[in-house]
């Protein structure tokens, strides 16, 4: 009999697969654009939204990237996933400048002998500095959401990434899901042995787990790298190769930096 598997490992990894999968990447305008193309543009912006000094450039990249998302159809879990980090940290920036940094006060209370002060000049760099974090971020995401991954890969080695880099991140990304399984059948069977009853038993089985996907990376990376050796690998990966730029793509692509270079300097 083959072996079945847990209805809860199954929600869990279908949920996962959800996450990464690549099939809203696909049948839409930025899906047939050129990796290699993508990634110049959105390395220009991203060069522009750290460098500009206010509020309007981030927040209006932010919105068009938001924008394309939203005409991409990206699954709300998705987006939320991508999106809840940084603005966290964005949110951190802002309340740490707002009531550490600055000269000028807006107001200044005192809560249990404790004076709590808040300055407008820091709430304005700390706007800036999340306007910054927020827009590179979508800028990113938007690259991750309408260009597969082997395709990123691929437009990094045109421009001149070590190969060794890339390799690494190729065989990262492909284990990633495998190591989420592992990851997914030992914390529910930790679980289904009250293994995180209490504070003390979960910090001892969350260390047995860390330490049981060390030893499976390390015995995969072995496995894999024995498997390529047999095959004959050289360190050519045929999925890099690249084919011609093509004229209305690039042309385009100029257009828009040029004008999110106006904007900028505006």
């Amino acid at each position: 009999m083959g072996r079945k598997t847990c209805p809860s490992i199954t929600l869990q990894r279908e949920t996962i697969m959800e996450l990464f999968s690549e099939y809203f990447k696909k049948d839409h305008l930025l899906s047939r654009v050129d990796a290699r193309v993508k990634l110049g543009v959105s390395l220009f912006i991203l060069a522009m939204v750290l460098s500009y000094k206010g509020l309007a450039f981030p927040l209006l990249i932010l919105s068009i990237s938001l924008c394309l998302c939203i005409r991409m159809k990206i699954p709300f879990k998705v987006f939320l996933l991508r999106f809840s980090e940084p603005v966290f940290i964005a949110s951190v920036v802002i309340l740490l400048k707002f009531l550490f940094s600055g000269q000028e006060t807006m107001f200044s209370i005192k809560i249990w002998g404790i004076t709590i002060t808040g300055h407008k000049d820091g709430l304005m760099d700390g706007l800036q500095i999340g306007s910054r974090i927020l827009g590179a971020v979508s800028v990113v995401a938007l690259l991750g959401f309408s260009t597969p991954f082997t395709e990123i890969m691929a437009g990094l080695s045109w421009f001149r990434i070590p190969k060794g880099f890339i390799e690494i991140l190729m065989f990262a990304y492909r284990y990633i899901f495998v190591l989420l399984e592992d990851a997914m059948v030992i914390y529910n069977a930790q679980k289904n042995r009250l293994g995180y009853s209490n504070i003390r038993r979960g910090l001892s089985s969350f260390g047995t787990l860390s330490g049981s996907l060390i030893l499976k990376a390390f015995e995969h990376s072995q496995n894999t790298t024995t498997a390529m050796l047999q095959r004959g690998y050289d360190g050519n990966i045929p999925m890099l190769k690249h084919k011609p730029f093509k004229l209305a793509e690039v042309a385009a692509s100029i257009l828009f930096i040029f004008a999110m270079g106006l904007v900028w300097k505006i």
